[in-house]
């Protein structure tokens, strides 16, 4: 991956973010209100929902392409460490290509958009472990457990880990939940923040892939707009 020396090494910002995302409850409150959540599979199609039950009825998924096998972001953007995790039971977490691809669409979102890019994008492992307890449900439905925090697991057991914007299904990668992202409203405004400066800005990122029945490619992924 091409990275800019421009900022001091990712790595030193990761852990920082997932403290200050559980520590600022109201910020997070906020944030989620204007965030909706997208859940996609393949046959069937699941509704954009928002925070308030209302839902966003046509599922927009132009720009959604192929698989890419292999990603590279721009000289001018800096990419965060991933260690590609894997949960307890075995469910796998967040890896390099998933951040990269996440990153060089959303940008190009952007750029189409006549919007600045965000030079920065990190791996979350806060995040990251909401989605390993989203996983790993032993319900045999897949939206089990599905939704912001306060949603509740089959099995009872509490959730973990943090709260950001929501996309995932059959077959997605980086790329098309960066799509899905954009075009519901609800998302759009708290991920892509059209209008905000991006001075500062680091876009968080986190993805599993299968989970209890589910294939390697049935992801679940969250994001978030926060501060370097």
């Amino acid at each position: 991956l091409l990275v800019s020396t421009t900022f001091p090494p990712v790595q030193k910002v990761v852990g920082p973010l997932a403290t200050t995302w559980r520590s600022e409850t109201a910020a997070a409150t906020e944030e989620i209100a204007v965030a909706g959540e997208s859940f996609a599979q393949n046959p069937t199609i699941f509704p954009l929902i928002n925070p308030d039950g209302t839902s966003d009825t046509e599922d927009k998924r132009a720009g959604i392409g192929p698989v890419v096998p292999a990603c590279s972001v721009s000289a001018s953007v800096t990419l965060g460490i991933v260690p590609s995790s894997v949960s307890a039971s075995g469910v796998a977490g967040t890896v390099p290509e998933d951040l990269c691809m996440f990153a060089s669409k959303y940008d190009a979102i952007r750029v189409a958009n006549g919007l600045p890019i965000v030079t920065r994008f990190v791996y979350d492992s806060c995040m990251e472990q909401r989605l390993f307890w989203m996983a790993e449900s032993p319900s045999s439905d897949p939206s089990d457990a599905w939704g912001h925090i306060g949603s509740v697991r089959i099995d009872g057991v509490p959730s973990v880990g943090c709260d950001g914007n929501l996309a995932g299904g059959s077959s997605n990668t980086g790329a098309t939940v960066a799509t899905k992202w954009w075009d519901s409203l609800s998302h759009r405004t708290s991920l892509y923040r059209p209008g905000s400066s991006v001075t500062g800005v680091c876009i968080a990122f986190a993805m599993t892939h299968g989970g209890n029945g589910d294939p390697y490619s049935f992801t679940r992924a969250a994001a978030r707009w926060t501060s370097c």
